[in-house]
């Protein structure tokens, strides 16, 4: 978290590239450590729970990919719109081959978020394989959504609905990265 909201703060000094060029840049960036830190297969898996094994493997990894992307975009969305805030890390809690890491993410405004990672070792390295935002777990949040929709509708209804929802965070990133630079009035 720290390294991606470093990326978040760093000024483009000197640059005289576009700034949907720099944007562009940052979110690649924020994207590879993000695939560095977190396990979206597994994440994947637990979102998915009882509905994971009746997937053929084809449609496994077509949810893995569908759900990595909606993930990465939603996380660096939320990261960019961190400013200036400070993270504190006051604990962290292993058990085995599993880990907490607890963290308070202060605003400038005096307010706190409670953000945990919960991770575990996957060939010597740690993984995240869920996110609780003031309690509230990422991976338990999307299980409820996506069972609904399964038991609702269709496991195709989620695929498609995954699909739109990223559609829609693209063109909201597009929409961000065409505003117009603000202008300085020089004396």
């Amino acid at each position: 978290m720290t390294r991606v909201l470093a990326i978040t703060a760093e000024q483009a000094d000197g640059e005289r590239a576009p700034r949907a060029d720099v944007t562009d840049r940052r979110r690649t960036e924020m994207r590879r450590i993000a695939a560095e830190l977190f396990d979206f297969e597994e994440m994947a898996r637990r979102s998915l729970s009882i509905h994971w094994a009746s997937r053929s493997k084809a449609e496994q990894a077509e949810f893995v990919e569908h759900f990595t992307e909606l993930l990465e975009r939603t996380y660096v969305a939320r990261i960019e719109s961190y400013a200036g805030e400070k993270i504190r890390y006051p604990n962290e809690i292993v058990d085995g081959s599993y880990a907490t890491v607890r963290s308070r993410i202060m605003s400038r405004r005096g307010g706190e978020t409670t953000l945990d990672y919960r991770l575990h070792q996957e060939d010597g390295k740690w993984k995240v394989f869920d996110i609780s935002l003031d309690g509230v777990s990422f991976v338990s949040t999307y299980r409820s959504e996506f069972n609904r929709i399964i038991q609702s509708s269709s496991y195709a209804s989620l695929v498609d609905r995954m699909k739109k929802k990223r559609l829609e965070i693209e063109a909201i990133g597009r929409r961000v990265e065409q505003r117009p630079e603000p202008t300085t009035i020089r004396r």
